[in-house]
């Protein structure tokens, strides 16, 4: 066994040249390995010597990954001696080593190995090995750059021991023969298993199984094998695998499409395989933009050379995303993480030659897909490889240096020099892509020991026009490959082989090498067809396309029917036509289609397959069981035998028996066609003679297998007096301390009809059996009860008759006392719509095929002429009783078939029928009961709606409407119907009026129930319907024809309390007039209504007392009108808002002195008596009185104190109460607050006493006076004052003194006059009269006009002159009260009064909606 030691290198003028060694050893003996690791050490450090000299002139050779120079090798040795194994690793940086026993890292710890390190050489002792140590030992050398890797098996013999089985001991070690192992046979029967698995990239899955081994020895267990779609799986990166004595478990770090796939387990022994299978779906996990393409798959390396690698991969499936525009490949350097891209724009095969590696350096690569939405995940990193010539293991060769020491070198090192090489030959192509060729060639016998290289040249086919290919580096290897060709064109090509001496002549042209054409994606596959195969999954089979062009391998689609949803079933290219869709859904309905792909992507889609419901794939049926004989007469035998425990999922079709003689092997058919029944009579026997007998089942699918024979039957004629045996016994309503046996009875009844059964049972595996019943019962049946919980338990049955209790029958199958759980029992009612008795079940357990069978008494129910009948819907079942009569009672049972024994029964007793019999007469001869009576509406139009609502009618109700006893039509224009759903009769009269007074009556048949309703429209109630009719008729003529209002009048009250009344018109003209009015007075509002828009708004501007208010609309067509009564609630919820508005505005209460006392004002934004305001002095309310005057105006609220005294004095509060708040404002009176309000108060009250009884003119003098000349002029006005005032004249401001022309007189005290006697024209011009007392007065003027007689009087239109106010003398003095009566008492002012303004209501009147 040769390996090579690192080859030499040389810089591009190939200045320097080294030779290379590789020593090999076969040793066991101690002495030797010294000698060979003395050898090994030495020539190491001239290795490293020359190196120091010979280093190239550039760095980028230096930097290489591991590999061994001395690799390690195999021993064979006996226990408890000392073994020690070697190894030389080189490499850049220097590699570090990891030791391996069996894949698993060696625990140091321990002591038991010994492991040694200097320089490149590496060492692994084991000072006293024991068989345990029988392994094979792995060393594993890694840098930046890569791995490296050498094993060698170790094998541990026991001394005198040859016969212990050693499992390496297919190691071609030829100096030790282990000894012949007879081998045990070993049964494995899995216990648990793995199952389907479906998961996302990225996620982590595991697969495990646990089984028995049997025989368990501990040297002796078997060898676990995974496998991937038949590919063996081992412990790496991505695959983690556990075994274990009785268990092994597989693991998925980190999942990738490529993981995708079927898993099998094989516990492989000498005796056979034991295996298990499931698949497992990754599907694509999420994109880094939505829509785009998964990730590309299974990244392979074709072709690595010094400088190129070609890299390949497998599409990712598109169903859901944007077709593949093209991919890009990326390259990262092993022991980074720096990765490059190494295409520009996207490629659109999926093959690509990566070029400009350097030589010696380790590279990973992965690919990315693009389409139109982004581009997808990378795919998984492949494998690290190495750019190293692949021949360089070629050139090697092994010299004999006498004993056991091999030198390897390379075959130059041994020529001589300086003579050129000689031509390559035997050039062919190895691999034909489109635009590349890879090429090799048989080297030349070389006799120089100079470097060698090799020139490619190329031409196209027949034209002997040869081009130099160019390389990066020079070709060393008699392999490599040619790139940049054109697709499908024909090439020869020659090699040259140089060295410094010089150049060969070129080889001979290879044959004609056509590269391949570009033919595209496969053509669709063929017919897809879809098979059951499991109640989760379906086999899919296809034809494959008739354009394979490479073909991958397969994408599958699944999609429910009528969905269009499709769904990938694969996520990794399956390459046969037959595939298994797991993970579908019991019971939907599946299509499925094929896509196939090559390098080029995917082909269209397959046609769909057929739609296939997922349901478990029909199969045999298994074997009869339980043969059991019956009856004997001597010639013939009544067999009777149990039906399979599975029918192969479809019914069996029938029975075939064989028979055979006992002592013999042949079986006879005994009938050619199949037993419906199992019961059957073999005809033709010889008495005396013993029989077995054998039964198949068969069902469409076909035969199942053959029973177990009988026991031996002898032909001998039954006389026993008792009967035999009963037969068909089967358990159900299976409960935890009870279940129902049933049976047939004997075929032989012996000397007598049969009285009565027993029924017995026992525990499974015992022979102590219990009676069930004391007492024989005579039915076929009976409920055995007081069994043990999970106890099992197994039953048969005896017949009884005169001369005694008869053979027992088969035993059952055994069973146990356990309910099935959700088992739910039979419940009866009768049906309250119906009156049917109705026996209903549902059931726990549904399966495919699963049937409800009933029974009467544990019969089946065949007979329906009575009218009873099944109904079943999805799990429930009802048995109903349309017509029941007084025999239907007794045990009515039911059960599900294919179930685990889901059944259940219910006995209805003669007692209780009689009951359910009476209710079912009251639900079918009923009073329909009503939710209302009949009543009226008025309708649109007038039309009058007669109705009635009842609890419940069904669609076959009838009714009848009447008036004063004759029938009402519901033709047209009259109407009339029923809704169902709410159970709501009616009759719509077209026309009402005064001829249909009287009493109406609807009359109702509903099934067997009936009900009536009158109503009675006569008298007043009638003129109020048929009035309300009229109204309704004249409404919708006038909405529909005229002018009318959309909205009637409404109040609204704005947040700044502004009151306004809205409503809104419709079906307006131009000629349409509105108008205002208030009671019966019409108001021209500021603003016309706008009836452009529709709405009108008329704002009141004072609020506060009731009224009325109406509006009308009118034109040629006709006339509307809308009145609101503004009272009652209207009003209140107006000023309710006008309240909390108020109130939420109130300031702070303000003092002010007035004439007759002191008044709180409290200012808002409005006011009005009728609102909630309420005025506290302390605690006490106020109320209007004398002494308070409470009021206010449209801006505020007052209330004033009369004549304030000392008592009056404190806090005063005002409370505006709305119906969700009281809004409070205080002020304190007291103090010098009061003091300055009482001083105002008695200012305003003395200037209030000085102006009422100060002079005055109370009225007769006019403004202007004309006069002819020579006339008498009298001016005279009354006047008054306290006390008495005096009068004076003025003329032009100067005093008129009183003489025989002018005469001043004053009558009474209150007739003040001024006349002037033969008036000429010097007594025109302006007159004031003063009046005043100590008060003070006021003056007056006249303009008096004198013109001559016979002239026109003139037209003097007179000057408003204000009069002038005398101010009274101060201080005012006001009189006090006499205090004692006089008999002339001086006259006093009245009680003052409160101011105008003060304590009154505004003067526009509320108004109500």
């Amino acid at each position: 066994m040769s390996v090579w030691i690192r080859r030499g290198n040389y810089n591009q003028e190939y200045h320097h040249k080294q030779s290379r060694y590789v020593v090999k050893e076969y040793s066991s003996s101690e002495a030797m390995e010294e000698r060979y690791e003395h050898k090994t050490k030495m020539h190491i450090q001239e290795v490293v010597k020359r190196k120091a000299v010979d280093k190239y002139v550039h760095e980028e050779p230096m930097i290489r990954g591991p590999h061994f120079l001395f690799r390690l090798r195999s021993h064979t040795v006996f226990e408890n001696t000392l073994i020690k194994i070697f190894c030389t690793v080189d490499g850049f940086p220097m590699p570090t080593v990891k030791w391996y026993k069996d894949d698993m890292l060696l625990d140091m710890s321990s002591g038991r190995y010994l492991v040694g390190s200097k320089g490149g050489a590496h060492s692994l002792e084991i000072p006293r090995c024991s068989t345990d140590d029988t392994a094979l030992y792995t060393a594993v050398a890694a840098n930046l750059h890569g791995q490296a890797s050498s094993q060698a098996a170790i094998i541990v013999k026991r001394f005198r021991e040859e016969d212990k089985f050693c499992p390496y001991a297919w190691y071609p070690l030829t100096d030790v023969m282990l000894p012949q192992i007879h081998y045990t046979k070993i049964n494995i029967a899995f216990v648990e298993r793995f199952g389907p698995v479906f998961a996302t990239e990225g996620e982590s899955a595991t697969l495990s199984a646990t089984m028995t081994v049997h025989p368990n020895l501990i040297h002796l267990q078997p060898e676990a094998q995974w496998y991937r779609d038949d590919t063996r799986l081992f412990d790496s990166k991505w695959v983690k695998i556990e075994t274990g004595r009785g268990f092994s478990t597989l693991t998925l770090p980190n999942l990738y499409k490529e993981d995708e796939g079927l898993y099998t387990l094989r516990m492989v022994t000498k005796g056979g395989i034991a295996q298990h299978s499931a698949f497992v779906s990754v599907t694509d996990g999420p994109p880094p933009v939505p829509r785009a393409p998964g990730a590309p798959m299974d990244i392979k390396i074709h072709d690595a050379n010094r400088d190129y690698a070609i890299v390949s991969w497998k599409p990712p499936n598109t169903t859901t995303e944007g077709p593949i525009l093209g991919y890009f490949v990326d390259k990262c350097e092993y022991g980074t993480e720096n990765w490059i891209q190494c295409n520009d724009h996207p490629i659109k095969i999926c093959k690509y030659p990566v070029s400009g590696l350097f030589e010696g350096h380790s590279y990973y690569f992965r690919v990315r897909a693009v389409n139109s939405q982004g581009i997808s995940k990378p795919s998984r990193m492949s494998d690290p490889i190495a750019a190293v010539d692949p021949t360089e293991f070629e050139r090697l060769h092994a010299k004999k240096l006498g004993g056991l020491l091999d030198v390897v070198s390379y075959h130059y090192e041994e020529e001589a020099e300086g003579k050129p090489p000689g031509a390559p030959s035997g050039i062919h192509a190895t691999e034909i892509d489109r635009t590349y060729v890879v090429l090799s060639w048989k080297a030349p016998a070389y006799s120089s020991k100079a470097p060698m290289w090799y020139y490619i040249e190329k031409c196209l086919a027949g034209s002997d026009a040869w081009q130099r290919v160019t390389t990066q580096i020079p070709i060393r290897s008699p392999r490599y490959a040619v790139f940049d060709l054109a697709e499908g064109k024909q090439y020869e090509f020659r090699v040259l082989s140089a060295n410094i001496h010089g150049m060969s002549e070129p080889s001979e042209p290879s044959r004609p090498i056509e590269t391949l054409q570009l033919k595209g994606v496969p053509s669709a596959p063929g017919q897809v067809i879809a098979t059951r195969e499991t109640d989760t999954s379906v086999l899919i089979q296809w034809a494959p396309p008739k354009e394979p062009n490479n073909l991958i391998g397969y994408y599958i689609d699944q999609c429910v029917k009528g969905s269009k949803d499709w769904t990938s079933a694969n996520h990794k290219p399956h390459k046969s036509t037959r595939f298994v869709v797991s993970g579908l859904t019991k019971g939907e309905t599946y299509v499925f289609r094929v896509q196939a792909i090559n390098e080029l992507g995917l082909s269209e889609e397959s046609q769909e397959s057929a739609p296939l419901t997922v349901k478990a794939a029909l199969t045999n049926p298994s074997a009869p069981y339980d043969i059991a004989l019956l009856n004997c007469d001597g010639h013939s035998m009544v067999l009777n035998w149990k039906k399979p425990l599975h029918n192969g999922g479809t019914a069996i079709k029938g029975y075939y028996m064989d028979k055979r003689r006992s002592g013999t092997i042949m079986w006879r058919e005994i009938h050619i066609p199949p037993l419906k029944e199992r019961l059957y009579k073999v005809e033709g026997l010889t008495e005396g003679a013993a029989y077995q007998f054998q039964v198949y089942a068969a069902n469409v699918v076909g035969l199942g297998p053959a029973s177990d024979h009988s026991a031996n039957f002898t032909c001998e004629a039954w006389t026993m007096p008792e009967p035999g045996p009963a037969y068909d016994l089967t358990l159900c309503e299976l409960r935890d301390h009870s279940v129902v046996v049933e049976w047939k009875k004997p075929v032989y009844t012996g000397s007598g009809p049969i009285t009565g059964y027993h029924v017995e049972y026992a525990k499974k595996g015992t022979s102590r059996w219990t009676m069930a019943n004391e007492t024989a019962v005579n039915q076929l049946f009976l409920k055995a009860t007081s069994l043990e919980e999970g106890e099992t338990y197994v039953f048969r049955v005896r017949a009884v008759n005169e001369a005694g209790v008869g053979m027992a029958s088969m035993v059952s199958d055994p069973i146990t006392a356990k309910a099935v759980e959700g088992c739910q029992e039979v419940s009866c009612t009768v049906d309250k719509k119906s009156g049917d008795i109705v026996l209903s079940f549902e059931s726990c357990q549904m399966n495919e095929g699963s049937q409800f069978i009933w029974k009467k008494d544990y019969v089946e129910i065949t007979d329906f002429s009575k009218g009873s009948e099944i109904k079943t819907e999805g799990n429930h079942s009802k048995l109903i009783f349309k017509n029941p009569d007084k025999e239907d009672f007794g045990t009515f049972s039911v059960s599900v078939t294919n179930t685990d024994g889901v059944s259940s029964s219910y006995t209805i007793s003669s007692e209780e029928l009689a009951k359910m019999l009476a209710l079912s007469y009251d639900i079918r001869h009923p009073i329909i009961p009503l939710k209302s009576e009949l009543d009226y509406k008025i309708l649109e139009r007038g039309r009058m709606r007669f109705w009635l609502q009842a609890e419940e009618i069904s669609p076959k109700v009838t009714y009848k409407f009447y008036a004063n006893n004759k029938e009402l039509s519901g033709a047209a224009p009259n109407k009339m119907g029923h809704d169902v759903s709410t159970g709501i009769i009616e009759f719509i009269m077209d026309h009402f009026t005064g001829e249909n007074e009287g009493t109406y009556t609807c009359q109702i048949t509903d099934g067997g129930g009936k009900a009536q309703s009158s109503l009675v429209l006569i008298g007043n109630v009638f003129k109020v319907a048929l009035a309300e009719a009229e109204y309704q008729r004249r409404e919708y003529i006038r909405v529909k024809e005229g002018p009318h209002f959309s909205e009637f009048l409404s109040l609204q009250v704005g947040d700044d309390c502004s009151v306004t009344l809205v409503c809104k018109v419709a079906n307006l003209k131009k000629d349409s007039q509105f108008h205002w009015y208030r009671e019966e007075t019409e108001i021209i509002p500021d603003v016309k209504p706008d009836l452009g828009s529709g709405v009108c708004k008329l704002p009141i501007k004072q609020f506060s007392q009731k009224t009325i208010y109406r509006a009308t609309i009118s034109d040629a067509r006709g006339k509307d009108m809308s009145q609101i009564d503004i009272s009652g609630k209207i009003f209140d919820d107006a000023i309710n808002k006008l309240s909390k508005l108020a109130g939420a505005s109130a300031s702070e209460l303000v003092i002010n002195g007035t004439a007759t006392g002191i008044q709180l004002q409290c200012h808002m934004k409005y006011y009005t008596s009728e609102m909630n305001i309420t005025w506290y002095h302390g605690d006490a309310k106020l109320l209007p009185s004398d002494k308070f005057v409470i009021g206010g105006t449209p801006a505020m609220a007052t209330m004033e104190v009369i004549e304030p005294v000392e008592k009056d004095k404190g806090i005063y509060t005002i409370v505006i109460t709305d119906p969700e708040n009281e809004h409070k404002r205080s002020v304190t009176l007291t103090g010098d607050v009061y003091e300055k309000a009482y001083a105002e108060f008695q200012k305003l009250k003395a200037e209030d006493y000085a102006e009422k009884h100060r002079g005055k003119v109370v009225g007769g003098l006019p403004d202007v006076v004309t006069i002819m000349e020579k006339k008498t002029l009298s001016l005279t006005c009354t006047v008054c004052g306290d006390p008495k005032p005096q009068v004076s004249w003025l003329r032009g401001g100067a005093e008129v003194d009183p003489d025989e022309k002018y005469v001043i007189s004053m009558d009474q005290g209150k007739f003040a006059s001024l006349t002037i006697k033969g008036v000429s024209m010097e007594d025109s011009g302006r007159y004031s009269m003063i009046i005043q007392n100590k008060y003070g007065g006021e003056s007056v003027d006249v303009v008096v006009s004198v013109y001559r007689h016979g002239e026109k009087m003139p037209d003097v239109k007179p000057t408003v002159i204000p009069k002038t106010i005398i101010p009274p003398k101060l201080p005012i003095e006001i009189p006090q009260p006499i205090t004692q009566p006089s008999p002339s008492p001086a006259p006093s002012p009245a009680t003052p009064k409160a101011a105008p303004g003060r304590g009154v209501k505004s003067p526009t009147a509320r108004r109500r909606f």
